[in-house]
């Protein structure tokens, strides 16, 4: 087998990023050979107008659909054999990721809803994780996003994050929605 589609093949079948070391290690080529094959897979994945893409995320590599597919994977999402997160795990996904870290009761206020059952969720996909256990009474754990999130989200570091700003609205709209929940103004 050439060492390109092998090289193909074990990054097709990954579920997390693999480091450069570890690839060259499989392959049994020396690191430099792997980063021409990773170079080259990428233009060949690009020339033939794939619906992947080779990304170098959370410290290694790995293939991941091309953003023009997103339409095309946005209906598949809504079918029976698609796996996705309930709206109120998003949410708390969403906090931890800008907030962390958080605590539970954090992301409570923030949500204004109980947030236990979607923390528990994300922790078992391995989304989050309890970074540690604050110094206060009832010693809450706090939670942070881990590196499978990063995987997922397509990102080597949280600063790839995109701006809350970005979908915050203006202040005036904030303010005219607010009105209008006024008791009142109903």
């Amino acid at each position: 087998m050439r060492d390109l589609a092998a090289l193909e093949a074990v990054l097709f079948v990954t579920e997390a990023p693999v480091p450069l070391g570890e690839l060259a290690e499989v392959l049994e080529l020396p690191r430099l050979q792997v980063e021409e094959l990773l170079s080259k897979l990428g233009q060949e994945l690009a020339e033939r107008e794939s619906g992947l893409v080779l990304r170098e995320v959370a410290g290694g590599w790995r293939l991941y659909s091309h953003p023009e597919a997103y339409p095309f994977l946005e209906r598949f999402s809504t079918s029976a054999t698609a796996r996705k997160l309930s709206p109120a795990a998003l949410e708390t996904l969403s906090v931890i990721a800008y907030r962390q870290p958080v605590a539970r009761t954090q992301i409570t206020e923030i949500r204004g809803v109980d947030s236990d059952s979607a923390v528990r969720t994300l922790e078992r996909l391995g989304l989050v994780e309890e970074k540690e256990r604050l110094s206060i009474p009832g010693n809450p754990a706090v939670y942070v996003t881990t590196d499978l999130f990063l995987e997922k989200m397509g990102l080597n570091t949280l600063a790839g994050l995109p701006p809350l700003a970005d979908h915050i609205p203006p202040s005036d709209t904030v303010e005219a929605l607010e009105e209008t929940l006024r008791p009142g103004n109903t």
